[in-house]
């Protein structure tokens, strides 16, 4: 028998942008940083709704990464660490993951 493949995990954050310009910078290296951890966005500032509850997300995004330990590699590592820090100086967040399903 083949061992399982991994169940993808979803960040979803909901982040308050401070300073846009300052964003910007941290989009620039996040994105290459992201696609070298196999992941990819779902959505990203979309519009979105609330239906029901009290939340009230600001920017919504969302990413699927190949496994819940390549996300916690990824967000602890050093390469998305130096980003964190610029995005906290010009933004705050909610952060979840959720492990998926398998295929």
């Amino acid at each position: 028998t083949h061992p399982e493949p991994p169940m993808p995990a979803y960040v979803i954050f909901d982040v308050e942008i401070r300073d846009m310009s300052r964003y910007q910078d941290f989009m620039k290296g996040v994105k290459p940083a992201l696609d070298a951890a196999g992941a990819r966005y779902l959505a990203r500032g979309g519009a979105h709704k609330v239906y029901e509850g009290d939340w009230q997300p600001r920017r919504i995004v969302v990413l699927e990464f190949p496994s819940v330990a390549a996300w916690e590699a990824f967000y602890t590592g050093p390469v998305y660490q130096s980003l964190k820090a610029i995005r906290d100086e010009c933004s705050s967040a909610r952060l979840v993951s959720v492990e998926g399903l398998d295929a």
